[in-house]
């Protein structure tokens, strides 16, 4: 699907890509549907929580370093800026660097939400410009300003010429969209639509899309091996080196969900290859990677030699641990770029996947094929129990009652935290290197050991709470909704 770049607003995973964030069944019949295009999406008449997709969006955008993001909305709506902007300098101090990215909020009245209130906008924008000199400006919306239909786009082509820096209008209000990692998209199109530069050389650069770059000086050693230059995206980026990743010889991501809209972005306006590869999390996922690198880079000796080299350090000590770890049940609860990645190096680890819950799932990618992830499960016969539930807890907890697993692994800190209380001994995959290459797989195979070998935690707190759901809920089917899902079209709650 062809991106318009000319455009400010982007079209939400749901119309782009066939995006879903209700579905119960299996590994199996999910992508045989996502396949023949017959999948189809159920809905909620109870949703219990979710994420919004403006905080994804401003998370990013406001971790690139000397910029200003202008969050055109009520107060209320700026109150995520606070988590953001502590994270982002703490980021930066981790690199002995510093973020002066300035955060500000057009604090909309109800005045502004029945007359419109663009010419404050205007005054701001000039305001923010003058007083902090960022190197580029960022115009969010807010559900207030695309409620009334507030005109960003004129306000910011009209100071374009005033402020002299990169400007852009993004569109991120938080109603547009179910799924929030549409958030994602819409920060990398804001990039890609007024950071980015048409190349004028290729340099032996490679562009690294990922959250943090807590393994930065890991991932910089690594491709030293194949004299490449990781630019990672977008934790303390500077403008000056994202308008010069179309001169990049490839890009590639820690999380398919993450980087998908930048990646393909890059390579249809820029012939930048994208890798679309399954993610280098565990061993098959590390060492398909790499060799993807190799091949599109034309490094292919250097990273056979490499994966060589560390297959001798680490996989005898991954193949001793796996001799405890074989026959364990485990249910996750993460985002679809992070649930079957994990699922897949679980198999590898003899871990049996009894459920896994994605918090959306993507038909297909916008070159048209089903997300690798689940190609490589599907290719090598790995099948289970799953659903696609938008962090919806109550679910979740239903789950872990009814198939009472070893283990639950979540990326959210919140679900984590619930299946503890129900006595489920829970790892939670904060860092998003936690399974990145041979290393990290082994620390992680240990992480599981010591969370099922010391329960004692899990016993007391479980004995000492009570949940909040009853003896009814525990007792619906979760494999009964099934059927009704496919016969009306939607799941009851």
């Amino acid at each position: 699907m062809a991106l318009n770049l000319n455009s400010s607003n982007v079209a939400t995973r749901e119309n782009r890509i066939g995006s879903i964030t209700g579905y119960i069944g299996s590994l199996s019949d999910l992508a045989d549907q996502s396949n023949r295009g017959t999948l189809k999406g159920c809905s909620r008449c109870f949703s219990q929580s979710s994420t919004c997709l403006s905080t994804c969006a401003l998370g990013q955008l406001s971790a690139i370093r000397e910029v200003a993001i202008i969050h055109h909305g009520p107060s209320g709506c700026s109150a995520a800026s606070a988590d953001a902007y502590y994270l982002d300098k703490v980021m930066a101090k981790k690199r002995g660097i510093t973020n002066n990215t300035v955060y500000a909020g057009t604090d909309m009245n109800e005045k502004d939400t029945i007359f419109g209130s663009a010419e404050s906008l205007r005054r701001i924008i000039l305001e923010v410009n003058q007083r902090y000199s960022p190197e580029a400006i960022f115009v969010t919306s807010s559900c207030a300003t695309g409620i009334i239909g507030e005109d960003i786009d004129s306000v910011v082509d009209d100071v374009r010429e005033e402020v002299e820096v990169p400007i852009a209008a993004v569109h991120c209000e938080g109603f547009k969209s179910r799924i929030w990692a549409t958030g994602f998209d819409i920060s990398d199109h804001a990039v890609l639509s007024s950071i980015v530069q048409p190349p004028k050389q290729k340099r032996d650069t490679i562009n690294f899309k990922n959250f943090y770059e807590s393994a930065r000086s890991e991932i910089i050693d690594i491709f030293s091996n194949f004299d490449l230059e990781p630019i990672f995206l977008y934790c303390n980026s500077t403008i000056e080196e994202l308008s010069h990743i179309s001169e990049s010889l490839a890009t590639t991501c820690i999380c398919g969900t993450l980087g998908n809209y930048l990646g393909n972005g890059l390579e249809e306006k820029y012939g930048v290859p994208y890798i679309r590869s399954i993610n280098p999390l565990g061993i098959a996922g590390f060492e398909t990677w790499l060799r993807e690198i190799g091949k599109v880079t034309d490094r292919s000796e250097a990273a056979e030699k490499y994966i060589e080299a560390q297959r001798v350090i680490y996989i005898p000590k991954i193949e001793e641990i796996k001799k405890e770890l074989k026959g364990l049940k485990a249910v996750l609860g993460m985002g679809p770029g992070y649930t079957f990645e994990v699922s897949r190096v679980l198999n590898e680890l003899g871990i049996e996947v009894v459920w896994a819950l994605a918090w959306h799932y993507d038909k297909k990618y916008e070159n048209g094929d089903v997300p690798p992830s689940m190609e490589y499960l599907l290719e090598n016969e790995v099948d289970f129990k799953a659903s696609v539930a938008d962090q919806q807890n109550y679910e979740v907890m239903n789950i872990l009652n009814k198939y009472q697993p070893d283990l639950y692994l979540s990326r959210h800190p919140g679900s984590t935290v619930w299946a503890i209380k129900n006595g489920t001994p829970a790892v939670y995959v904060a860092d998003e290197y936690m399974i990145f290459g041979y290393k990290h797989t082994l620390e992680f195979a240990q992480s599981i050991l010591e969370s099922i070998h010391n329960r004692s935690f899990e016993k007391n707190l479980a004995r000492r709470v009570k949940l909040p759901y009853t003896d009814w809920w525990y007792q619906q089917n979760v494999d009964e909704f099934l059927e009704e899902v496919k016969s009306n079209g939607k799941a009851i709650r």
